[in-house]
C-alpha cells in the first residue's frame, strides 16, 4: 500500500510539472519559411492561388494515398475551397483563400477536423526580386492547453517547418520549369 501510495505521488508531482511547464509555451505557434525562385511572380502565383495545382508541389498532397478531395467553386482565387479526407496521417479538413492580391499575396484560412480540431491563419507572400521571386510560406495558430503540452514533446516548428521547406522546393521546382 505505501508503494502504491508513494506511485500515486510521483504521479502527481509529474502531471503537475507537465502542467506548469505547458503553461509557459507561448500562445502562438509561427511557423515560416522562404525560398527564391528564379522566375518571376506572376509565374509563381497562379500554383498556390489555385488548390487544384497544388497537387504539383503540397508536401501534404502525397501523405494519404486514400485521402478524398473536394474542390468548390471559384477554382482558384479569394473564395476558392479545398477540402481533403483521409485515413491515415492526412486527417481531414477545409481551406478557403480569403486573401488573394495577383502576384503578391495569398491568405488562406486553414480548418483542421481530424485529428484534432484547429484553426490556423496561413499566408504566401510573393515578392519580386529582378526575375525571381521571394516566397514565404507562412503559418500561424493559437495554442490551446492540449497543444501546449504536446509542444513539450516535440517541435512542431521543426516539423511543420521542414514540410514546408520541402513544399517550397517542390514549388521552386515546378515554377522553373
Amino acid at each position: 500500500m505505501r508503494i502504491l501510495k508513494i506511485v500515486g505521488i510521483v504521479v502527481a508531482v509529474l502531471l503537475a510539472a507537465v502542467a506548469v511547464l505547458a503553461s509557459f509555451q507561448p500562445d502562438t505557434l509561427r511557423v515560416q519559411r522562404s525560398v527564391t525562385i528564379a522566375a518571376p511572380a506572376d509565374k509563381v502565383f497562379p500554383f498556390v492561388d489555385d488548390f487544384k495545382r497544388w497537387t504539383a508541389w503540397s508536401p501534404f498532397e502525397n501523405l494519404d494515398p486514400t485521402m478524398r478531395r473536394a474542390y468548390g467553386t471559384p477554382a482558384a482565387g479569394k473564395g476558392a475551397t479545398y477540402a481533403w479526407d483521409g485515413e491515415g496521417k492526412a486527417g481531414a479538413g477545409k481551406m478557403t483563400i480569403v486573401d488573394s492580391t495577383p502576384s503578391s499575396k495569398v491568405g488562406i484560412a486553414l480548418d483542421f477536423e481530424r485529428p484534432m480540431k484547429d484553426h490556423a491563419d496561413v499566408a504566401f507572400t510573393f515578392v519580386p526580386q529582378g526575375n525571381a521571386t521571394f516566397v514565404t510560406w507562412t503559418m500561424e495558430s493559437r495554442h490551446n492547453f492540449v497543444s501546449k503540452v504536446m509542444c513539450l514533446f516535440l517541435d512542431p516548428e521543426k516539423l511543420i517547418g521542414d514540410d514546408f521547406a520541402r513544399g517550397l522546393a517542390a514549388l521552386k521546382a515546378v515554377a522553373e520549369r
